[in-house]
């Protein structure tokens, strides 16, 4: 049981990280663009995403309640923590990957309907 819980928190904390790198940046036709108004628009674009709320919160906390019901149907106390533990960081990574793609997804239609080209 101790080396399932153990691969379990390795894949979390691989999500986790590839969550956090998954930000992307977007990609415009650069045709007749004039590349410093570009980077303004887009500075200011990411200051307005950061109003996104932060998602990873309730995330960990759904998941530390899914993984405090699987481990208190596996096994014992023990294994109600730590699966409690691991859904937690799971949850958390879930909620800070769905709140980097609405990030991105806000800068995006910001550069749009400032009447740039978005190619991804």
């Amino acid at each position: 049981m101790k080396s399932i819980l153990y691969c379990i928190t390795i894949v979390a904390i691989t999500v986790a990280a590839g969550c956090a790198a998954n930000h992307s940046k977007p990609i415009i036709d650069p045709d007749s663009v004039d590349m410093e108004l570009y980077q303004y628009d887009l500075a200011e674009c990411e200051q307005i995403a950061e109003q996104v709320e932060q998602k990873a919160g309730s995330g960990a906390v759904g998941g530390a309640l899914v993984g405090g019901l699987i481990g208190a149907i596996v096994g014992d106390g023990d294994s109600v923590k730590r699966s409690a533990g691991v859904g937690g960081v799971l949850g958390g990574a879930k909620g800070a990957g769905a709140t980097e793609r609405e990030r991105s997804q806000v800068v995006k239609n910001c550069l749009r309907n400032r009447g740039y080209t978005i190619l991804n």
